[in-house]
């Protein structure tokens, strides 16, 4: 809920509210998967011989005072001062000088990165212990449905936030002050109470922290459960961990010798490979997904955020509650489960490809694919129709014309006037649009033009979204396998460092770079760019559609590909234990105990 729900929503309400940079903004974003990647390691290492339950009590203290370091700018950076209106229509002012202003607020981001570095201590544990203590509890063909339950919950998480904090957006940020004010919603000025969230979820957290206590170090019933497993470590003359005494993953000097001896499972390397290359598409697409469907089919930021929410995270959590039904309804092995998250991976491929059949052409814009009613230049956003505007390019305030094209803004349309009290707002006398009445009556019939960009002729939308809605289905159906694989395949002992340097190393090669490989290739696509008085190159305001859609289909690809050829190679390199199978398990009161198995493990050995 906090970090991929509260956080990402009020990103664009800290940027404006604190006058932080995107740049910077994306930093915060970052810290998070910094201080996971700096402790998962550590964290999963210790924590495996140590008392969960006790690490996840930690937990959920570090998660409630992460969320409510992250709210504490808004008490102390005083009452928010609106500052005047901006006129959007032509009018012969004086162009706005280049002032370059610094403010104090802008140092409240360091403490939303100490924020976000807290949440990332408090995650660690819970997504390495957390998994590792699930699967010690249960049966092993239950194991996969618990662990995709409590994945899918991870998903489900930042649709509450985005539902949660989308309607917090929608309270004006000092409502607690008891001033009335006479801003809207519709006014760019407006700013939502985005920190009552973070305060929620802290309160939340630390509700956990007593039962999450009561826990003791292994349910009742553990160490029969263990027993009655059998091993499915993968076998090589590498990989396979010395005779070690109980005291081993105890001390700091143990730590190289574990994490080595976990490089050397070959199987377990391929798998940590392919996560990461999943990784990286979908924390892309998580991240700019919003952005394509605005700008392909012509939706406003708010109802693309909507629907491109309303289809990734059902899909992706349908996905890996599915994948964990199936491992265990069909009491899968290790390689089974391999082989099925390879299976539902080439599904996946097959049907990225046909996401570039819905692709849009960009519909006619003023000054960037057409010109005004021909003169200016392509290229050139001031014609001779509103050269005497001085209108600013640094505020893009879409328009739609009565001749079917659109304006950047109501002053680079030419437009004198405007009905106010309409919704959308209606402008009229507008030199630059074509076939142009001179309106002097605000209840004319039809309209010259008015606020919003023009709807879209392309009819794709729905196509996509059917197509993208499975394809999230499938490439989340194999997270369930492949961590269940991941878990089967190294050392009973070393489940919990094998489940952190999985996140390290997915972190480092997936979910980190991902957003900005997707950004930088977007960025790549860019027709016209905002550059404010200062000749400071800013946001992008109109990107090639055809380009767009051709590019992140391309990467897409390719990341699957790698996915599948690292599972592939997992399959093939797996080599399954002998029949008399031993299973190590460290029992509350007792040393470790080593249990052999006796029982019929035929269909096990042969189908591997």
């Amino acid at each position: 809920i906090v970090v991929n729900g509260l956080v990402n929503i009020s990103i664009s309400t800290i940027e404006k509210r604190y006058e932080i940079k995107s740049s910077l903004t994306g930093l915060i974003s970052s810290s998070y998967d910094i201080s996971f990647c700096l402790l998962s390691l550590f964290v999963s290492f210790f924590g495996e011989g140590g008392h969960k339950p006790r690490w996840l009590t930690f937990a959920s203290f570090m998660i409630g005072l992460g969320a409510f370091v992250f709210s504490m700018p808004h008490f102390f950076s005083g009452e928010y001062q609106l500052g005047s209106l901006f006129e959007d229509t032509c009018s012969a002012r004086n162009s706005t000088s280049c002032t370059s202003s610094g403010s104090l607020l802008s140092n409240y981001l360091y403490v939303f990165i100490l924020g976000q570095l807290l949440l990332g201590v408090g995650g660690t544990p819970l997504y390495t212990l957390g998994t590792a203590f699930i699967d010690e509890s249960v049966p092993t063909h239950k194991s996969s449905l618990y662990i995709g339950i409590g994945y899918s919950m991870s998903l489900f998480g930042p649709a509450i936030g985005y539902v949660l904090g989308g309607q917090l957006l929608n309270i004006y940020i000092d409502f607690a002050v008891g001033q009335s004010t006479d801003v809207t919603k519709d006014d760019p000025r407006w700013l939502g109470a985005w920190w009552i969230g973070f305060l929620v979820s802290w309160l939340f957290a630390w509700s956990l922290i007593i039962p999450f206590s009561c826990f003791p170090k292994h349910l009742p019933g553990t160490a029969k459960i263990q027993a009655a497993k059998t091993s499915q470590t993968h076998q090589s003359k590498s990989s396979s961990l010395p005779q070690i005494d109980e005291d081993f993953g105890q001390s700091i000097k143990d730590f190289p010798v574990a994490l080595k001896n976990l490089m050397r499972n070959t199987v377990f390397v391929c798998l940590v490979l392919s996560t990461s290359s999943e990784a990286l598409i979908t924390t892309g697409f998580a991240t700019f997904l919003p952005k394509f469907i605005e700008n392909q089919f012509g939706l406003t930021s708010s109802f693309a955020a909507t629907i491109g929410g309303a289809v990734l995270i059902p899909g992706a959590a349908l996905g890996q509650i599915l994948g964990g039904v199936i491992v265990s309804k069909f009491k899968m092995t290790c390689k089974h489960a391999m082989k099925f998250a390879l299976v539902t991976s080439g599904v996946a491929l097959l049907l990225t490809f046909l996401l570039i059949c819905a692709k849009c052409e960009n519909e006619p814009f003023a000054g960037v694919s057409e010109s005004y009613n021909g003169t200016g230049a392509l290229g050139n956003l001031t014609a001779p129709c509103n050269t005497n505007c001085n209108c600013l390019r640094s505020y893009y305030y879409p328009l739609c014309g009565g001749d079917g094209v659109q304006y950047f803004s109501p002053c680079f349309a030419g437009c004198l006037n405007y009905v106010s009290k309409s919704k959308p707002k209606i402008y009229y006398n507008c030199s630059c649009i074509e076939k142009k009445a001179q309106i002097t009556s605000t209840e004319s019939v039809g309209f010259e033009a008015r606020a919003g960009k023009c709807e879209t002729h392309c009819a794709n939308l729905p196509f996509f979204l059917g197509i993208f809605f499975i394809t999230v289905i499938f490439t989340f159906m194999a997270g369930t396998p492949i961590t269940v694989s991941i878990l089967r395949c190294v050392d009973q002992r070393q489940r919990s460092l094998a489940l952190g340097t999985q996140f390290m190393v997915l972190r480092l090669l997936g979910t980190i770079p991902g957003p900005i490989i997707f950004g930088a290739t977007i960025d790549s696509t860019c027709t016209l760019w905002d550059i404010n008085e200062c000749g400071v190159k800013g946001a992008c305001w109109v990107y090639d559609n055809i380009k767009m859609a051709h590019m992140l289909v391309a990467i897409s690809v390719a990341c699957k590909i790698t996915t599948i050829f690292f599972n592939g190679l997992a399959i093939f390199l797996y080599k399954p234990p002998p029949p008399g199978t031993e299973v190590s398990f460290q029992n509350q009161s007792t040393d470790v105990t080593t249990v052999s198995i006796e029982q019929d493990l035929n269909k096990g050995v042969n189908d591997g």
